[in-house]
Formats: C-alpha cells, sequence, structure tokens
C-alpha cells in the first residue's frame, strides 16, 4: 500500500448537522476528487435525501458508506488528530493554521495507527466553541475582505486538496515510540483531571474562570502519546488515594 492510500484511509470527513441534503453531495463530490471516501454526518436536518445523491454526480459511493453519528464526540471517537474549520478566533484562541499547515501536519501524522479528523460546521453558524475545543487545532481559510463566505463544499475541497498536495509532495512523518491518545482517551482524562481538581479544592465548578478550557487547550496543543496520558491518569489516581486516606 502506498503512503497516500494509507493516508486516505485515515482521514474522516466530519461535517456537523449539516442543513442541506445538496451540500452533503457537493463534499462527497469534492472528498472523491481528492482521493477521500470516509464521510462522517452528525446529526444531519435532511439526509438520506436525493439531493445528495444528485450533486454527488459520481461519487455516490462515498455517500453509500457515510457514518451518521448523533454527536462530534462519537464521529471523531478513536482519532488521535482532530483539526476543525474555524471562521475566526476564539475568546480564549487555539492554535490556529492555514489549510496548508494543516495538511502538512496531517501527513506528518500518517504513521500513527489512529485516524484523523477535519471537522467542518454548520452552513449558516460553523462550530460551537464546546466542539472547536474538542480539536487539536484550528484551520481558518484566507479569503478576500471583500466576500468571506465559503460554501461547505468549497471549504471541504480546499482542505482535502491541500492534504492531497501535501501527500504527494512529501516524505517526512512523525516517527514516535508510541501511537498519540485518542480523543476518546483524552476526554475521559479531561473527566478525571476536572473530579480531581474539584477534589483538591483548586477547581470551583460554579465559578470555573474557563479554567478547564485552558487545561484543555494546553494537553490538546502537546497532543500527548498513549503512554504519557496513563502516565498522567496514574498521577491522578494516586491524588485520589490519597484524598481518599
Amino acid at each position: 500500500m502506498s503512503n497516500d492510500q494509507a493516508l486516505e484511509s485515515k482521514i474522516r470527513i466530519v461535517l456537523v448537522e449539516t442543513s442541506h441534503p445538496g451540500n452533503i453531495g457537493a463534499a462527497a463530490r469534492a472528498m472523491k476528487n481528492m482521493g477521500l471516501s470516509r464521510l462522517y454526518l452528525v446529526a444531519p436536518e435532511d439526509f438520506p435525501n436525493e439531493k445528495a445523491v444528485f450533486r454527488a454526480a459520481s461519487a455516490a459511493d462515498v455517500l453509500d458508506q457515510v457514518v451518521v453519528c448523533p454527536t462530534l464526540q462519537e464521529a471523531i471517537g478513536g482519532c488521535s488528530l482532530v483539526l476543525g474549520t474555524s471562521a475566526r478566533q476564539r475568546k480564549i484562541p487555539w492554535p490556529l493554521v492555514t489549510p496548508k499547515i494543516a495538511a502538512e501536519r496531517v501527513v506528518a501524522h500518517r504513521l500513527d495507527p489512529a485516524d484523523i479528523a477535519v471537522v467542518f460546521g454548520r452552513e449558516s453558524k460553523g462550530l460551537k466553541n464546546e466542539e472547536l475545543q474538542q480539536c487539536h487545532f484550528h484551520v481558518n481559510i484566507p479569503t478576500s475582505e471583500a466576500y468571506s463566505s465559503l460554501n461547505l463544499a468549497m471549504a471541504v475541497q480546499v482542505l482535502a486538496y491541500e492534504i492531497f498536495c501535501a501527500n504527494t509532495e512529501s516524505e517526512t512523518a512523525i516517527v514516535w515510540d508510541q501511537p498519540a491518545a485518542t480523543s476518546d482517551a483524552l476526554e475521559h482524562f479531561f473527566a478525571h483531571l476536572e473530579d480531581t481538581l474539584e477534589s483538591v479544592g483548586f477547581h470551583d465548578p460554579d465559578n470555573p474562570r474557563q479554567l478547564m478550557t485552558r487545561l484543555r487547550r494546553l494537553f490538546l496543543r502537546i497532543n500527548p502519546d498513549k503512554m504519557e496520558l496513563s502516565i498522567l491518569r496514574g498521577f491522578l489516581r494516586t491524588v485520589n488515594e490519597a484524598i481518599r486516606k
């Protein structure tokens, strides 16, 4: 199996609460143009629908294997790298990259055994803050100030194209001794961390002051591997035992 085939099989394109079925079909077509086939839909408003099939043209096979999930957390479950598209920086900024840099990170991650997710938000409102906070990086597509609105399928095409080009041109990949922690494992860690911080009186859930958001950003930014996360969970369990004693 070639590098590009191996990478393509690991990439999930995730569309959150898409309102127009035609956009799903157009996104599927954009994916197939660049050799991608794994489309995940989070609570779509209208799917399956003939309009999606019509807009997909010769990419109906991508629609045939769509995975529909009730939540974003389920759609990115098992992924060790999650990129979320964002039209703007938020109150607490996350690491923000261009499509080109995002594609380079995807290619560098190709030797990790877990999947990679690229997440796109609602046509009208994009991704919510709590959804973006489940992503390691945010991706912003630069546009003209005169007209910055991008169609959903256009955004998918841009990211898919950059990944295709980066994978074609690059032979470099991160070689690590442990696989990266998956999104599921990280969510369990964040829940454990929050409970522990509350137990020791460091975190007040009634007056959080963005503590967990900033800690989430910290750990997602460093992208801990499976062993590192196991060490952190072990440390938290030791703290929990000490509190009980």
